[in-house]
């Protein structure tokens, strides 16, 4: 009898082993976990702000300055518009669809004085000119080449309705881009608009200190500023700066009106 359990025994061993070798996947060992992670984000695209600056002046004494201004959205700040009606300061105003829509009046002041104003391409909806997808300071970017085109071709097309030359200048929401965005931009005809002196600080400095950043530009400058938020206390600044800058002589262009020269291959 125990002869005969202790073949059982090993009978039964042997088949076990056997089917064991042969299917090895019915009892799998334990596997670790599979962690999955975040996917890996997408490198930030490599910005640049391009500078802009123009001739010199040649009369000793008296600094050439170019004042731009922004007309982003919102409505037009008459504070700096009458200013430079009153005072006969030409500038370049860099306008959007959005703010054309809403400023019928202050369209037909640029108009009728056109001895005074150069009305340039801001966009359509005031999207930053970068072709990857990225937020600068909080809006969201154009984020294809395709939303590139559309952002400046809406813009011009803005402009043409309104009654406006055909512009020659762009310059995008933030003054940021990406290189492929300038080069596709100058592609389609335009110079980029960059600047020397930041007037105002998007609007949101203090009227002294806007002030006194504008009145202390020197020859050969680009000043960038805003015409569109009449709330704001950089206005009542910027329109002081404009006569502080005539009274020391100060010699104002257009961007049209002068030779100029921007980095980042944004002119040449």
């Amino acid at each position: 009898m125990n002869s005969i359990l202790l073949a059982s025994a090993v009978l039964l061993g042997s088949i076990s082993t056997a089917l064991a070798a042969e299917i090895p996947s019915a009892l799998p060992a334990a596997v670790a976990p599979v962690v999955v992670g975040p996917a890996p984000k997408a490198p930030a695209p490599k910005l640049v702000e391009p500078h802009l600056h123009i001739a010199r002046s040649s009369v000793a004494g008296h600094a050439r300055i170019a004042l731009t201004f922004d007309a982003c959205m919102g409505q037009a700040d008459d504070r700096i518009l009458s200013t430079l009606v009153r005072e006969r300061i030409p500038a370049t105003i860099f306008v959007t669809a959005r703010w054309l829509r809403r400023n019928p009046a202050a369209i037909a002041v640029f108009l009728q004085n056109p001895d005074l104003f150069e009305l340039e391409n801001h966009g359509e909806n005031h999207i930053p000119a970068v072709d990857t997808p990225t937020l600068i300071y909080g809006i969201a970017s154009a984020g294809s080449p395709q939303a590139v085109r559309q952002e400046v071709e809406g813009g011009a097309a803005a402009m043409a309705a309104a009654g406006i030359p055909a512009p020659h200048w762009f310059r995008g929401s933030t003054a940021k881009y990406d290189l492929s965005a300038i080069g596709q931009i100058r592609a389609m005809g335009y110079r980029i608009a960059g600047y020397s002196v930041n007037g105002d600080g998007g609007s949101l400095l203090g009227a002294a200190i806007t002030e006194k950043r504008i009145a202390s530009a020197r020859d050969g400058d680009v000043i960038i500023s805003h015409i569109n938020q009449p709330t704001h206390a950089a206005g009542e600044g910027v329109a002081k700066a404009l006569v502080d800058l005539k009274v020391k002589g100060t010699q104002f262009v257009r961007l049209e009106d002068v030779e100029d020269m921007g980095d980042d291959k944004t002119t040449e």
